[in-house]
């Protein structure tokens, strides 16, 4: 072999075997370099993130929510955090709760915040009676402070919410009340806990393993069940005992469904109990039960209420007047006389074309002093309106001035006058007596002493007495009221009474002082109701 051909072929041997395969690993080192430099996208949900827990001695699942402006700017903001209920865990709220999604719709009313969500197991998030489960101890130490230093934060007590459901709404209570250093906003949803006569009231296997497994008294009933414990942790002690100034500071919104089995009550209780220890707090009752329905049908208020409280903007203590429409004119109404008193009637448009017959709305009207035709057209006006879009059937409706003297006698001469008059579904199924203030007292009384009347009864912050009738059995009950009403008291006993009994009915609580605008936007949102009944 010559000396050329010899030195090419070792030059191949070399280039292939070595020269070319280091290139190629250069190659692939170069791409990886490209690729690690390469930006991550930014995620907003941050699931399944693990703290060390040195309390509980092993990681803390929990989950975040950014604001969608995070990375792009370098602002900190507030937090809220969010509990979940009893057997649920960390991902529920974005899960089922869907909290990122409401979030973003509601993106330009509120304030970008972080959301953290932390497993609670079944803790009702205290510390256990033994001391060898101190869960309130590992947030309050552990988890916000990692928090703190984490995310860009603002690490002050008051740019810090706790919001939860069920169990989680009890953890948003008794958090801030036990730790106002470090939290100053509460949002309970559909409060789980219980009063001394539901705690007692619990059978045995229920209480051992949801109660007292926390609070102490296992394997115990009636008054034992009430341990030193189960007071420090009870709204219902320490919101009656204690000086009503250290929860000045705490801002909180209360909110729960009349269709709860007892936490209806519960809830109702509490609400009764700081009115009348004067602990500001907000409080809503709307239509529904114990579930993610309901509870995201509260979001915007709550959010909104987090929103303002982390800025310091007092919330508003009266809600948005309502949207009246087209008012009517007083020829499209007529008026007729019975017993001596002037009666206005609305007729459907379509009655004259018709030949139906329809159910009626007796209206106890208590109008505000010489603004009758004011407050009657604004309330024919919703009526009319609201049966135009068909959100309440086509029916009458007559209003009947509220009088010390109007007795139910009157009342059934009145019916007697309208069903000769006009076409009218002349039975009691078919008829409403509707009143506010003293117009709403009235109808209640009517309703105890004649039940053959009405087969509903609606009330709107109606100026119920100690000696207040009695709930009907066989009518149905629409209750409406502010939170900020004179008659709070009142009204919590009569719809306990109604619940008590098994009495069909509705419950609202609504935003704001009793006052006829109020009764204006509680008798827009009792159209749904109405529709039942009138149908």
């Amino acid at each position: 072999m010559n000396l050329v051909r010899k030195y090419s072929l070792l030059f191949a041997i070399f280039f292939w075997g070595v020269l070319l395969p280091l290139s190629l690993i250069g190659c692939k080192e170069d791409d990886s370099v490209i690729l690690d430099i390469q930006p991550k996208p930014f995620e907003r949900l941050l699931e399944n993130q693990k703290m060390p827990s040195a309390i509980f001695k092993v990681d803390i699942n929990y989950a975040v929510l950014l604001p969608a402006d995070y990375n792009e700017t370098k602002v900190d903001y507030p937090v809220v955090y969010l509990l979940h209920g009893l057997d649920n865990n960390e991902k529920s709220w974005y899960t089922e709760g869907n909290i990122k999604y409401y979030v973003d719709f509601y993106k330009d009313e509120i304030v970008p915040m972080i959301y953290v969500m932390p497993v609670g197991f079944n803790t009702y998030y205290v510390n256990k009676f033994t001391g060898n489960y101190p869960y309130m101890d590992m947030i309050t130490k552990e988890l916000v402070p990692a928090i703190d230093a984490r995310f860009r934060t603002k690490r002050d007590k008051s740019a810090r919410a706790v919001m939860g459901y069920s169990m989680g709404g009890y953890g948003a209570l008794i958090l801030p009340v036990l730790n106002p250093d470090v939290f100053t906003i509460g949002v309970p949803l559909s409060m789980s806990f219980r009063n001394d006569q539901q705690y007692m009231a619990e059978p045995q296997h229920v209480f051992d393993s949801q109660w007292g497994s926390i609070f102490g008294g296992q394997g115990s009933s009636g008054t034992a069940r009430i341990t030193n414990y189960f007071k420090q942790h009870s709204p219902f002690h320490f919101f009656n005992t204690q000086n009503t100034s250290s929860f000045n500071g705490l801002k909180l919104f209360i909110d729960c469904g009349d269709d709860e089995e007892t936490l209806s009550i519960t809830n109702d209780d509490m609400h009764a109990l700081m009115r009348d220890r004067q602990i500001p707090h907000e409080y809503r009752t709307r239509n529904g039960g114990h579930s993610f329905d309901y509870w995201k049908k509260s979001y915007r208020e709550v959010l909104l209420f987090i929103s303002n409280a982390v800025r310091g903007i007092p919330y508003p203590s009266d809600s948005t007047p309502i949207t009246i429409g087209t008012l009517i004119k007083s020829n499209e109404y007529e008026t007729v006389e019975e017993s001596g008193i002037s009666l206005n009637v609305l007729k459907p448009d379509d009655y004259a074309t018709s030949t139906a017959n329809y159910s009626v709305v007796y209206f106890i009207h208590n109008h505000e002093k010489d603004q009758r035709t004011k407050n009657l057209t604004d309330v024919f006006s919703l009526y009319k309106n609201a049966m135009t879009v068909g959100k309440i059937p086509k029916s009458i409706i007559v209003e009947i001035p509220f009088s010390e003297n109007l007795s139910s006698a009157v009342i059934a001469k009145i019916i007697q006058k309208i069903d000769a008059s006009y076409r009218t579904k002349a039975n009691k199924v078919n008829r409403v007596v509707l009143g506010n203030l003293l117009g709403g007292t009235k109808a209640n009384i009517v309703v105890s002493e004649n039940p053959a009347l009405f087969g509903s009864c609606f009330l709107f912050d109606a100026q119920l007495k100690s000696d207040t009738p009695n709930p009907t059995s066989g009518v149905f009950y629409y209750l409406d009221i502010t939170d900020d009403s004179n008659n709070y008291k009142e009204y919590h006993n009569f719809y306990k009474k109604i619940k008590n009994s098994g009495i069909g009915n509705e419950y609202r609580v609504r935003q704001g002082r009793d006052n006829y605008q109020s009764f204006l936007n509680g008798f827009g949102e009792s159209y749904s109701s109405l529709f039942q009944v009138l149908k």
